[in-house]
């Protein structure tokens, strides 16, 4: 087996003063962490020297110890190389692992069981796989690879120590100009650099909006059908859900008052509803802009992929149209670059940063700092906008001929919503399919076609399905559409 950590010192403890000789104590020590699992077979043991001179002690106590051990089998000598956990020992760890954590599973607060509370939050197998219809995947092959990795190596080369120390809880100042320059541009937000906080990606955004906007038992709306790691979020936040029927114009707020008016907030997708894809209408958002500031209530604004429309010009943001500071917009650059770069932004009223500040502090002090001046650069030098305009040409190639496909082989049995923007569109079904049913069978044949009857938490609940079509090469959606029809014929 190869070594583990090799050289790297336990932490054992020795006592002076202690009626038991320091050999003992070593020896003891060993044997107990071998047992427990804290050592494996095989794993490198740090030299009598090196020990010696990590406990302050003579070398004297600690070859007597190894010898000890050597001798009852719990160590092994290698010439030339050093000593080690007998390689003949069996591996201890799992047992007893499992046996702590079974009984601390009892004592803690039922987090899974919460969040499998919600409607239609059962087996997911669809979840599970990436390929043909994955919601949320990219056309990663098409990413310039060069340009991030020459920024990314300028920046790994010019490294400093301040560099390495903590950084602003909102992020750094000069990414955030970036992003301020960004979405007043593209996006229509009012900001400045002041109300811009660098986040780790969109969920953990909505995260923080829930520790920081809302106290636990509220009510807050969220569309329904909805995203269901929002529901997720709030749920875990305490929060009380109150669904909010979707319709052609997005979330229909005079069923939102019907339902609850003083609700606390609301969490929309208004450029690109998810799942159903719908784009909320102009009145819609000047009714909603209404009811928060009667209501004192705020406005969680997931942006999630708006660069991405084909029809017509982005649509600006709600955000842009808030003139009593009620709205909290979230960005994000999962959708348009990749997202393990795990790096997306608020824009918050002026007047909450400090709050979303302390919060930000509390769970994770700061985002990091080397992504942040990397993408600085891959936006200010031009690669970000040549990004986008690429991937822009290369999803609508790919979102025709999933209409296409779907129209071919489906008909008038059911209808397509939400093709008009982002990287996934919906298609309702006849209310005798068991959405769930075909995509778990589906999922058995590499098809990752999410089913939209989980994302309801209503009573009433349409079914279909939601097919992403970013990392599905246009030559393989006519079959992997017909493959679909032949699950459900």
């Amino acid at each position: 087996m190869k070594s583990v950590f090799p050289g790297l010192c336990p932490g054992i403890a020795v006592d002076r003063e202690a009626r038991q000789p320091l050999h003992s104590q070593i020896y003891n020590a060993y044997r107990e962490a071998i047992l427990n699992g804290n050592f494996l077979s095989g794993q490198q043991v740090p030299s009598s020297r090196s020990l010696a001179a990590e406990l302050g002690i003579s070398r004297i106590p600690v070859l007597e110890a190894y010898a000890q051990l050597i001798a009852e089998g719990y160590f092994e000598a290698r010439a030339g190389s050093g000593t080690y956990v007998s390689s003949s020992l069996p591996q201890q760890n799992g047992a007893r692992a499992e046996n702590k954590s079974s009984s601390g599973r009892a004592r803690a607060r039922n987090v899974a069981g919460h969040i499998a509370g919600l409607p239609g939050r059962g087996s997911q197998r669809w979840l599970s796989g990436s390929g043909a219809f994955s919601v949320g995947q990219l056309g990663f092959d098409h990413f310039p690879f060069r340009a991030w990795v020459r920024i990314l190596t300028r920046h790994c080369r010019k490294v400093h120590a301040n560099s390495m120390n903590y950084g602003d809880p909102m992020g750094s100042r000069e990414f955030r100009e970036t992003i301020a320059a960004y979405v007043r541009t593209a996006r229509a937000v009012r900001c400045d650099a002041r109300q811009i906080m660098v986040v780790n990606g969109s969920q953990n955004a909505l995260d923080i909006c829930a520790r920081v906007l809302v106290d636990p038992g509220s009510p807050v709306w969220v569309e329904d059908p909805g995203y269901m790691l929002l529901h997720s979020t709030l749920v875990l936040a305490g929060c009380r859900l109150v669904p909010v029927t979707v319709d052609d114009e997005g979330m229909n707020i005079a069923a939102g008052m019907r339902a609850c008016r003083k609700a606390k907030a609301a969490w929309v997708t208004p450029s690109h509803q998810y799942p159903l894809g719908v784009t909320m209408s102009a009145s819609r958002r000047l009714e909603l802009l209404e009811w928060a500031d009667a209501a004192g209530g705020w406005i969680v604004e997931d942006d999630y992929d708006s660069e991405y429309r084909y029809d017509s010009m982005p649509i600006a943001s709600l955000q842009g149209l808030d003139d009593k500071s009620r709205v909290v917009y979230i960005g994000t650059f999962s959708k348009t670059l990749f997202p393990s770069l795990r790096l997306g932004y608020m824009v918050l009223p002026i007047d909450l940063v400090d709050q979303f500040t302390a919060v930000r502090r509390a769970i994770d002090v700061c985002p990091p700092l080397l992504y942040q001046a990397v993408l600085t650069d891959f936006i200010r030098e031009g690669y970000y906008a040549r990004h986008l305009r690429k991937m822009r040409l290369l999803y609508a190639e790919r979102r025709k001929a999933l209409v296409q496909s779907i129209e071919r082989e489906f008909g008038s049995r059911v209808e397509i919503s939400g093709d008009a923007a982002g990287m996934h569109l919906a298609i309702l079904v006849p209310d005798a399919w068991n959405d769930q049913q075909i995509a778990q069978r589906a999922a058995q044949q590499k098809l990752w076609i999410w089913p939209l009857s989980p994302a309801y938490l209503g009573k009433k609940r349409r079914q279909g399905f939601v097919l992403g079509f970013g990392s599905t090469d246009i030559r393989d959606i006519p079959e992997a559409v017909h493959r679909i029809r032949c699950l459900v014929a």
